[in-house]
Formats: structure tokens, sequence, C-alpha cells
């Protein structure tokens, strides 16, 4: 009977540490993802953004084996987002949707801002270029860029341009663009493409400043017309407009861009897992076909490529926006 007892003891004992090892160690043994993965958007459902993080979450998901639910949450040019994914825990689950104006522009023109890029997030991979274009009215006079820079220089008033917005990425382009030309640009600003769009047509306003997937239809119906695109190279889908570097403005180039970031201690492990997720949707077949429609560029989706690209462009447009002296509310 006592060494019954002994060995009963010992057998619960050894149970409940095997039992308490296993639900001490039991998550490391779970390959990721084994649940949901939530992807913040940092812009309302519907719009440009929204559909891309869509559209590419959509075939990561397949890639992961577990689904990704987009959470939008619009406001302060991303910085609603930026600040819950900043939040949140660091165990590759919650992953965010980041563009210039997130990681590059926010931090200087928000005073208030409520997460630090460098600090809070790290890379996960790059995944659409946004090709900007310099259009005018169909019944403007101005043909080409060249021909748009030589009247700004010549005109006893500024020729103005429109843009979604103060301190957005296409806002910036053209502050570079009037920096680097030497011309006198005015900036009329607008709370979106739309409006700033309708008044460029109505003649309002002599130019816009405007990404080509909102282009594309006014200019097959001849609404506007491009007369530059901002790339380093001429755009397969416009092959007869020329860059601005070609017309007369060496070494321009401006543009947006999207990426995926999380939460700085992510582990290398899952943003690895992330990073070959996200690879693999930009060679779907569907993704590609989609990329060519809206005009978008298919970026290196490595975290590494991501990284140079962000500390590279934040060295060229932070100086710029701080002499600028942009400040926004939110």
């Amino acid at each position: 009977m006592p060494s019954f007892e002994i060995t009963r003891r010992r057998f619960l004992m050894t149970g409940a540490a095997t039992a308490a090892t296993l639900a001490a160690s039991g998550p490391a043994w779970a390959a990721y993802p084994d649940k949901p993965v939530k992807w913040i958007v940092g812009f309302p459902p519907g719009g440009a953004t929204d559909t891309v993080a869509r559209l590419v979450g959509h075939s990561m998901s397949e890639a992961l084996g577990k689904p990704i639910v987009v959470d939008n949450r619009p406001g302060a040019g991303s910085s609603v987002g930026a600040t819950a994914l900043a939040g949140s825990p660091a165990d590759g689950y919650t992953v965010g949707s980041a563009d210039n104006g997130t990681l590059i522009i926010n931090p200087v023109v928000y005073p208030n801002i409520q997460y630090d890029p460098d600090r809070d997030f790290r890379a996960v991979g790059m995944y659409a270029g946004i090709n900007l274009l310099l259009c005018v009215p169909s019944s403007s006079p101005i043909k080409t860029g060249a021909e748009y820079l030589e009247k700004a220089k010549g005109a006893s008033e500024p020729l103005l341009y429109a843009s979604p917005g103060i301190g957005t990425p296409l806002h910036l382009a053209m502050e570079r663009l009037a920096r680097d030309a030497k011309v006198n640009l005015k900036h009329v600003a607008y709370k979106g493409m739309a409006p700033a769009l309708n008044d460029v047509l109505a003649g309002i306003v002599d130019s816009i400043v405007i990404d080509y997937t909102t282009a594309n239809s006014q200019i097959k119906d001849g609404k506007i017309r491009a007369i530059a695109v901002f790339s380093e190279k001429r755009l397969t889908v416009l092959p007869d407009v020329p860059t601005m570097a070609e017309q007369g403005v060496s070494g321009f180039s401006a543009g947006a861009w999207h990426s995926l970031i999380v939460p700085k201690a992510t582990p290398d492990d899952v943003v690895a897992t992330l990073s070959q997720a996200l690879g693999k949707a930009l060679q779907d077949p569907l993704v590609k076909t989609r990329y060519a429609e809206l005009g978008l560029d298919m970026p290196p989706s490595d975290p590494e490529t991501m990284a140079q690209r962000w500390a590279s462009e934040k060295a060229t447009w932070q100086p710029l926006i701080r002499s600028l002296n942009i400040k926004l509310d939110g």
C-alpha cells in the first residue's frame, strides 16, 4: 500500500509537471499563423489604398493558409491606423498598410502624432508603386511639361495646380518640381481628388498632379492631357508621355508607394513568413492583371529593399517638408 501511494503520488506530480510544461511551451509549438491576421488600413473602405490592400491581402491569405481581415481605421492621413498598429501585440497577427505619408510625411506635418515610425515599426515589404502625372485640361494650349515650365517662368502670376490635400505625396511632388525647376507655382489644395479634378475640368485651375489610376479614364475620354510623368522612366501605359527629367528637370522623380509594416518587436521568422506570402501574392496572375489595369508598379517585396527606400526618401523629403513649414491638425 505505501509503495502504491508513493508511485501514485509520483505519477500525479510528474503528470502535473508535464501539463505545466506543455501549457508553458504550447504557444511556441504553434506554427505561425494559426489564426486570422488583421490588416489595419488607415483609410476608408472603397478608396484606392483599401482596394489594393484587399486585393493583395486576399492572395496573401491563400499563401498563409489563414484569413486576412481588413480593419479600416481612417483619419489624419493614416495616423489613426498607424497609432493603432503601434499599440498592437508584436506577434504577426496585426499588420498594417503604410505609405510615404505614414512613414515620412506625417511625423513632420502632424505636431501631436502618437507614433514614431523608426521606433514603432519594421518593414515587411512594399507591394505597390503609384505613378504620378502632371495633367492639364484638354482645352489648355500647353502640350508638354517643358511648355508648362516655360510658361511658369514667364508668367506674371504663378500657374495654379490642384492636389488632393496639403502635405500629401502629390502636393510635395509639385513643391519639389517648383524648387528644382526654379519656377513659381501656386498650390490649390482640395479635400480629395474628386473636387480637385472637377475644378481642373472646369478650367478653374491650370493643372493637376494626379495618380495614373485616377487619371486613366479621364485621359482616355479626352478630358485631361498628361504632359509629364514623375517616374524615372516612361510608363508602359503612357509610352508617348515623357518624364519630367526628359523635359529639362534633370534627376527629378517622385511617386507614392504602399508597403506592409508590423510592430517593431515582431520576430524575424514571422516577418520572413509575411514577406514570403507578400511576394507570392504579387506573383498571383489576378493581382498582376489588376495592377496592369490600374497602372501600378510592382516593387520588390523584401524587407531590406523597403527599409532602404524608407531611409532614402526620408532623407529626401523631410528637409523639403520642414522648409515649407507645413503643419496639420490631427
